[in-house]
């Protein structure tokens, strides 16, 4: 597992990395633990929850048996999605919820997460005729569903769009629109998306 590890909790990063990773200057004034309990580790996430951190670093020697310990606390949903190009080199954005946003979801039962991100940019944008080109970064975000904490663990991909059918927008899950987007416009829209999805399009070489 790649490290720093950033989980996205109302949009305020906890942040999990290893004692010797270098993060960025502004980490250094945020609340920062070193190897958490349980008890400290719950007491964070709840802060981060209300409103009443604007971020947390948590360290430790084995940041892998830290994330694992942090992601004990949530229900873990996985999902995949992508970053579709046409051969325009145009980005493809969906609206929704009042954000722009990429195309995933869900992992069904005995589904591979290529074979999701597939199906779930298909029925999400109406696009057919998609190549999938290579594993892109992992994100992790939290939101409160029914009485569970879920963390979504969301497997990202790059796509190639290479047929000619228009997008149609799945209205049933609240996706409004959907446009394609030249590259240098891109940080337009990100002022109106999740940090995730700017994290995953930094990841995927864009300069925003």
């Amino acid at each position: 597992m790649e490290t720093p590890v950033n989980i996205y909790i109302n949009e305020r990063p906890l942040v999990i990395a290893a004692e010797t990773d270098v993060l960025p200057a502004d980490d250094a004034n945020s609340l920062t633990l070193f190897s958490p309990g349980d008890e400290e580790i719950g007491r964070v996430i709840m802060q981060l929850d209300k409103n009443e951190l604007p971020k947390a670093v948590f360290r430790h020697s084995n940041p892998v048996s830290l994330f694992h310990q942090v992601k004990s606390h949530f229900t873990v949903f996985e999902a995949a999605g992508g970053v579709i190009s046409n051969p325009a080199e145009e980005v493809l954005l969906m609206f929704r919820r009042g954000k722009w946003d990429l195309p995933k979801g869900k992992l069904d039962d005995g589904e591979t997460l290529e074979a999701c991100a597939l199906r779930e940019v298909r029925e999400e944008t109406g696009l057919i005729n998609i190549q999938l080109t290579g594993k892109i970064t992992e994100t992790f975000h939290y939101y409160p569903w029914k009485d569970k904490k879920v963390l979504k663990h969301s497997h990202w991909y790059r796509m190639q769009f290479t047929g000619t059918e228009l997008t149609i927008p799945q209205i049933e899950e609240d996706i409004l629109d959907i446009q394609w987007i030249r590259p240098e416009n891109l940080g337009k829209y990100m002022q109106y998306s999740y940090q995730n999805i700017i994290d995953v399009l930094l990841k995927a070489g864009y300069k925003l």
